[in-house]
Formats: C-alpha cells, sequence, structure tokens
C-alpha cells in the first residue's frame, strides 16, 4: 500500500507550493518563489509514481479533491480568508464525488 502513502505526500506537496504561491508575491520573493518550483516538482513526482499502481482518473480526482480542501483551509488558518456555505458545500460536493468514485465504480482498480 505504497501508493496511498505516495498520494498524500504528493497533496501536502502541492498544497506547500501553492501557499508558497501567496507569499511569492507574484514570484518577486525569491524564497518562496523557490518553495513553489519544489512543491510543485515533488507534487508531480510523486503523483508520477502513484500513476504506476493506480489509474489516473482516481489519482487525480483524488488529488484535487483533497488539495481545494487543505488549500482551503490554509487559506483560513493562515490568511485569514473567508469561507461561505456555498464554498463549504461545494467541497463536500467534490469530495463526495471521489469517495463515489473509490468506492462504487470500477474506475478505481489498480493499474497492474
Amino acid at each position: 500500500m505504497r501508493a496511498p502513502l505516495l498520494l498524500v505526500a504528493a497533496i501536502a506537496a502541492e498544497v506547500v507550493g501553492t501557499t508558497a504561491l501567496k507569499l511569492s508575491n507574484g514570484f518577486t520573493d525569491p524564497a518562496p518563489s523557490l518553495v513553489v518550483v519544489a512543491g510543485y516538482g515533488a507534487s508531480f513526482y510523486l503523483l508520477s509514481l502513484v500513476l504506476t499502481d493506480l489509474p489516473v482518473g482516481v489519482v487525480y480526482a483524488t488529488w484535487a479533491a483533497l488539495g481545494i480542501v487543505a488549500t482551503a483551509t490554509v487559506g483560513v488558518l493562515v490568511f485569514d480568508e473567508t469561507l461561505d456555505l456555498a464554498g463549504v458545500a461545494g467541497m463536500a460536493l467534490v469530495v463526495a464525488g471521489v469517495v463515489v468514485l473509490a468506492l462504487f465504480s470500477d474506475a478505481y482498480t489498480p493499474a497492474h
């Protein structure tokens, strides 16, 4: 079960990269800009490893959905952004879609 752990790491790297993107001030601040490149680079590398074991649709859906929720949470906790009921409902629907895909679809069959 290496693939799910690598997927979690890929999501974390993407969230770090996106958080740094907010801090980079349009890529004018070098330190956060380097973190953006490293975070996205690590995320895509880890995704490439996950894709050797799991189907691309499920992997991408999971990566995107959990990345959205985690990034929005960082926005609220770190940047004092707001999240209204519609935003929460929309994210819940995205996550619910991934859960349905993973639990009930034949698409969630290992690639091998």
